[in-house]
C-alpha cells in the first residue's frame, strides 16, 4: 500500500518542539518497519524545505535531503496537474486551503492513495484517511 507524506508530518517528524511530534515519530517509525510506499509531491518538498531552512536551519535541510528524501517516491508535479490543483483552488475560495494542499489531493487521486500521514485537517475533509498512532 501507499502512504502520502504532508509537509505537516514531515515537520513533525523534525521538530521536536512540534505538537505532533510524539505522534509523527511513532507513525514515522511504524512506517519506516513497514513494505509501505511513501508518496510525496515536489511541491510538498519545496514547502517542507522553506519551513525547515526557516525554523530549524540549514543542518536540518541537510538531513531531509539525505536521510528521508531518499525513502521518499516523489512524484514531480506536470503542468496538468498544476492546473487541476489551481482550478481547484480557485472554485474553493478558502483562505486556508493552499495550492500545495490541492496539488496533494489530486496527486493522491491520480495514484490512487488513499491514506495520508498528516496533521491537517483538509486530507479528512477531502475524505481521505489519516494515519493515526
Amino acid at each position: 500500500m501507499t502512504v502520502f507524506l504532508d509537509t505537516s508530518a514531515l515537520l513533525a517528524i523534525l521538530d521536536a518542539d512540534d505538537l505532533h511530534h510524539p505522534e509523527a515519530d511513532v507513525i514515522w517509525q511504524r512506517l519506516l518497519a513497514s513494505n509501505e510506499d511513501l508518496l510525496t509531491t515536489s511541491y510538498v518538498l519545496v514547502e517542507t524545505f522553506a519551513l525547515v531552512q526557516r525554523r530549524l536551519g540549514m543542518n536540518a535541510v541537510r538531513a531531509v535531503e539525505r536521510e528521508i528524501v531518499p525513502l521518499l517516491d516523489v512524484h514531480w508535479l506536470d503542468a496538468e496537474i498544476h492546473q487541476a490543483a489551481m482550478a481547484r483552488l480557485l472554485a474553493t475560495s478558502r483562505r486556508s486551503l493552499s495550492l500545495v494542499d490541492c496539488s496533494s489531493f489530486e496527486t493522491m487521486r491520480r495514484h490512487g492513495v488513499h491514506r495520508a500521514f498528516a496533521f491537517d485537517g483538509h486530507f479528512s475533509e477531502q475524505h481521505f484517511d489519516l494515519m493515526q498512532v
